[in-house]
């Protein structure tokens, strides 16, 4: 039985900034991603929260990251802000071209965020969120090291590459949520399950030669399984063109992985875009989502995307979560 025990969203937060901070991270750069963890183990998405946390501290140590990169930001274009993240987090990176984008977006109704020589960026959903607290629609992409196949191969070529929207409500929470890859799970479910030596289900994984297995350790050797077949490569290969083509960071097959030590930083991409839905729907946008959010839960039982995470977010506001005491001690072991 895995015991656990229950933090609060500020000790999460704290306990997360010390550790990157003992492994050799900047504090500027600590601080966005130990929010960021601390948020999606709100939102019951532990496979990206405090478990990454000594992952991220090997790969400071190690070089795959550099805990001490400083950003480099500009605005090429009137509605365009780039961000070179030197081989760093992406966290902080992302923190910083929100700065700009967000006014620039108010101003003028539109603009984009495109990062290269990043890292993974945990949960892209958290970061569309942020948009959406601000009051614009975000869309956002997030490439990956290479996991899927092309439809009729077997040899990876596009990674799960997940893609979010995220639609401003009125309390203050997204009216909709769309965080989504383009395999039939996240490769990091798959990692889990191999940590814990847990078969994973049929479906979400392929072997070599591109027939199903329920050995997660197979299934990372082999390739993800495209969510909805074709459809899921298409999305992959959308998001390729978004996250690394236009921002000009390392496609999924050159990348290193996010796991493991080897191979250098994978210098993936993220690409935003933000837009004041004032500017385009005539003031009709508060209405028109009211229409279409109510149309799904005046139904029994229906659920729109990302109502799970918003009732977790809000119960652990209060509640605190409750985490892995294995991974805590992992992550006490690094502060010593």
């Amino acid at each position: 039985m895995i015991e656990m025990q229950t933090l609060s969203l500020a000790e999460i937060e704290d306990l997360s900034f010390r550790a990157l901070v003992a492994a050799g991270t900047s504090e500027a750069n600590a601080r966005p991603l130990a929010q960021a963890t601390a948020a999606t183990e709100a939102d019951g998405v532990a496979s990206h929260g405090l478990a990454y946390i000594p992952i991220y501290c090997e790969h400071v140590g190690c070089g795959k990251v550099d805990g001490q990169a400083a950003p480099v930001i500009d605005t090429p274009r009137p509605g365009v802000v780039t961000v070179d993240a030197a081989t760093g987090f992406a966290h902080a990176a992302i923190e910083a071209g929100f700065e700009r984008l967000i006014p620039m977006a108010r101003t003028q109704g539109i603009a984009a965020l495109a990062i290269n020589n990043s890292y993974n960026c945990g949960v892209l959903g958290y970061h569309t969120y942020r948009l959406a607290q601000a009051g614009l629609v975000g869309l956002g992409f997030t490439n990956a090291p290479a996991s899927i196949a092309p439809s009729g191969g077997a040899k990876p070529v596009v990674g799960t590459n997940p893609f979010s929207i995220a639609a401003p409500g009125p309390d203050g929470q997204p009216a909709v949520l769309i965080d989504q890859s383009a395999s039939t799970i996240a490769k990091s479910e798959v990692m889990k399950h191999a940590r814990e030596g847990k078969p994973i289900p049929t479906g979400w994984a392929l072997d070599g030669d591109g027939n199903p297995t329920t050995d997660p350790a197979v299934g990372l050797k082999g390739s993800m399984a495209p969510s909805g077949g074709y459809k899921g490569v298409g999305i992959s290969i959308m998001t390729e063109m978004m996250a690394a083509a236009l921002t000009g960071a390392t496609l999924g097959i050159h990348a290193s992985p996010f796991s493991g030590t080897a191979g250098g930083p994978p210098k993936t991409g993220q690409f935003f875009i933000a837009i004041d839905p004032g500017a385009t729907s005539g003031g009709m946008f508060a209405d028109r989502m009211a229409d279409l959010v109510g149309a799904i839960h005046d139904q029994d039982g229906a659920r729109l995307p990302g109502d799970g995470r918003k009732a977790k977010r809000l119960a652990a506001a209060t509640d605190g979560v409750p985490v892995n005491v294995a991974t805590l001690d992992k992550i006490r072991a690094i502060l010593g």
